[in-house]
């Protein structure tokens, strides 16, 4: 998949939306563990559907209801309910920031029996599930995506819509860092921040807090790094991990995990960097991230995984080093 939506498919995307009454109940779902893009698009758009006067909104995700303590002020929060508190048989469901349905969990029953869904995306590896697709693996962010529907439906930003679209495409963009940070991406931010949004404030929120055993807990996790010069056929890869027994140690909760990989990946020696990640005993959550020269979405989806060329996941089973031995293999069959 390398095209974007086609008319037809945003048409089809405002029909599904505009087919809701304002009491139908609809359902917003994003991935389990969410992230900044997830939240971010899901939550602005759910803003976007009260300005347009539906009453009945809510947001969920699957697994645990830990909102990450960075997102905790983002505009829209209160429309967040636990899986447990999703609407049984909404009249409409949208997805955000979801490449397969197996991130969906449960939830994902309820997405093929409505009768109505939209799945917004940008994920290359989307395995085109829910009724309307709107995948573009172009865009920097799914909240790209999330704003062309919301301008379609004539929906017109405010600071709090503004808000949440400019934390997930900041945070998609490593803060404006990465390749895919274009013309377009700037465009858009602009527009943001012309509402009146403070992206200062917000980065130093979202990005550069962090609590004192956190920190500690980077310090050690990086401290145990593994750079292997000869691994992905000689492009180099440096990996580590972390375990349920560091979080208990540090008191911290699983989502302070998730901002290890950028420190991994500034590693110059090594193309690949990986991020390997306890989540229950024999189970690992993996962050896969490439500079450039190798597709690291191609071991994940093999994983039963997805995500981009540069940036990709999947949940790895057995101990740290199994996980790091399959990686390693892959990698090396896939570029020799």
């Amino acid at each position: 998949m390398t095209l974007g939506p086609s008319a037809d498919q945003w048409a089809a995307a405002v029909a599904a939306v505009r087919s809701a009454g304002p009491d139908d109940e609809i359902q917003l779902i994003c991935h389990v563990n969410p992230d900044g893009d997830a939240l971010g698009s899901m939550l602005g758009f759910g803003l976007g559907l009260r300005r347009l006067g539906f009453t009945r909104v809510r947001a969920t995700f699957p697994g645990d209801f830990v909102v990450p303590d960075p997102y905790r002020e983002i505009p829209g929060v209160d429309l967040l309910v636990p899986e447990s508190d999703a609407f049984a048989e909404p009249r409409l469901i949208l997805v955000f920031d979801v490449a397969s349905e197996s991130r969906l969990g449960a939830l994902a029953a309820r997405v093929a029996d409505a009768p109505a869904s939209v799945v917004l995306d940008h994920h290359a590896s989307n395995t085109g599930f829910g009724g309307v697709q709107l995948v573009d693996p172009r865009a920097a962010a799914t909240s790209v995506v999330a704003d062309g529907l919301l301008s379609r439906l004539g929906v017109p930003l405010d600071a709090e819509i503004a808000e949440c679209l400019y934390i997930a495409l900041a945070t998609d963009t490593g803060s404006f860092k990465f390749d895919m940070t274009t013309v377009s991406v700037h465009e858009l931010a602009a527009r943001l921040i012309a509402t009146g949004i403070r992206p200062g404030e917000i980065s130093r929120r979202i990005f550069d807090s962090k609590p004192f055993g956190a920190m500690k807990l980077t310090g050690e996790v990086i401290g145990r790094a593994v750079l292997e010069p000869s691994a992905a056929a000689g492009r180099g890869m440096v990996w580590t991990y972390a375990t349920l027994a560091d979080l208990e140690r540090h008191g911290q909760p699983p989502y302070v995990l998730d901002a290890l990989i950028d420190p991994v990946r500034s590693v110059a020696e090594a193309d690949v960097s990986m991020v390997v990640k306890q989540v229950a005993p024999g189970e690992w959550s993996v962050s896969l991230r490439s500079k450039g020269a190798v597709d690291v979405s191609g071991v994940a989806v093999s994983q039963g995984g997805g995500g981009h060329r540069l940036a990709a996941g999947f949940t790895g089973y057995g101990e740290a080093s199994d996980v790091v031995d399959t990686v390693r293999r892959l990698l090396d069959e896939h570029l020799n």
